[in-house]
């Protein structure tokens, strides 16, 4: 990192994977100048790597990177890069923010971070014995919605939080033709629907209400087999017509009970989870419902600018208000000028970008970061084992998460 005659910080940034999310990270660091001019941090794209040779020439003709490679470990070499992007297909994530550790660069990673609790451990072990910064691409806490809802929990508006009901549907593996791609395969994905979305909706429990400490979970696969895809040659979103037809190993649905810990802002509420990845319906309808003893809310992403109150038991016309995002929520007065004019997936990306770099330049921590995703891990392992045996599980408390606990 360079620090500039005018004060600015210039973070030299590195890239390993040019898919979607990856495109999509580069994005985020290139649009902070719009959104956050008054930052003082310059991300430089330096250098990204990609099997592919396409979209590593795309990196640089497209994306605005300096140089790009085939093998990830440059990118890690390279003297000029002071921080990674993670975007890799799961089986590689574990491997690669090691090595990135080792190397002594801070790295923002998608989720899972591992397959499973074993790796993501041993990750958060590599991050903190180097030392480096970790962000987790937990994005849908970002929602100035969420972060609203979020104060109204902390300020006991909705009074003494009883449950919790929360819900990940998409349909993008609703069609029994889509492809068998790695996402269904245990040894490259892990887990299926619970550590591609459950995960997502446990890390807004736990940033909204705080720690669950007990699971009682149920799954199931509802297509067994998929037409094979060959790796790299399409997404999750394909569809093979005629292709030979191979087992689905993970579960396409799960679903959970849950119990708070005692020290949540939440303390001792319990709720509901489910996940799917084959409803027919809807399409990415990400949602959660808090309850308490003087008024809820709920939140849906398919919505994300909106957010429903129910608040002063009593009140003459007690019900829902639908309050729409606005600037004093979150960073939304970053994006837009006034409620009503909405933002977007995109949006969520650049926040977490700016969170995450402030944090690597020694400001205020207000990104997630490998214990969220160890503690979210913890969870989902939880659930896999309550599933397999029918009986409740525990999940172990993790120091240095941003989860919501009492004062």
């Amino acid at each position: 990192m360079q620090t500039n005659e005018d004060g600015t910080i210039t973070v030299g940034i590195g890239l390993i994977s040019v898919g979607w999310m990856g495109q999509l990270h580069s994005r985020a660091y290139s649009n902070l100048r719009y959104a956050y001019p008054d930052l003082g941090i310059r991300p430089r794209l330096v250098h990204a790597a990609d099997t592919a040779p396409a979209r590593a020439q795309e990196a640089v003709d497209v994306l605005g990177y300096e140089r790009a490679s085939a093998d990830y470990h440059e990118v890690l070499n390279d003297p000029e890069v002071d921080v990674v992007s993670i975007c890799a297909p799961n089986f590689l994530h574990a491997e690669i923010a090691i090595a990135a550790a080792a190397a002594g660069k801070h790295f923002w990673i998608e989720k899972p971070v591992g397959r499973g609790e074993e790796e993501t451990r041993a990750v958060s072990t590599a991050a903190a014995e180097a030392g480096v910064v970790s962000s987790i691409g937990f994005n849908y806490r970002h929602a100035p919605a969420i972060e609203h809802l979020r104060t109204l929990i902390a300020t006991g508006e909705l009074g003494r939080i009883t449950n919790v009901r929360g819900h990940m549907f998409a349909d993008y593996s609703a069609d029994p033709r889509g492809a068998l791609s790695w996402r269904f395969i245990r040894n490259l994905a892990g887990s299926g629907v619970l550590g591609d979305l459950m995960g997502h909706l446990v890390d807004l429990v736990q940033y909204t209400l705080g720690p669950i400490a007990e699971v009682s979970a149920l799954t199931s696969t509802v297509y067994a087999e998929r037409a094979e895809l060959p790796m790299g040659s399409g997404t999750h979103f394909a569809v093979v017509e005629d292709g030979e037809m191979k087992p689905v190993e993970n579960e396409d649905y799960a679903g959970m009970l849950i119990r708070l810990s005692d020290d949540a802002i939440a303390a001792d509420a319990v709720g509901t989870l489910e996940a799917s990845r084959v409803a027919v319906g809807p399409r990415a309808s990400y949602g959660i419902e808090i309850y308490g003893t003087n008024g809820s809310a709920h939140w849906d992403f398919e919505r994300l600018n909106e957010l429903h109150v129910s608040s002063g038991l009593g009140a003459a016309h007690q019900g829902y208000t639908r309050v729409m995002a606005s600037p004093g929520m979150g960073d939304f007065g970053r994006f837009q000028p006034g409620a009503g004019t909405s933002m977007g997936y995109d949006d969520l990306k650049v926040i977490e970008a700016k969170k995450f770099l402030e944090a690597v330049v020694g400001r205020a921590a207000l990104n997630s970061n490998i214990q969220d995703a160890l503690s979210a891990a913890q969870v989902v392992s939880a659930a896999e084992r309550s599933a397999e045996d029918r009986q409740w599980a525990v999940s172990q408390p993790v120091a240095g998460t941003t989860a919501a606990v009492q004062a």
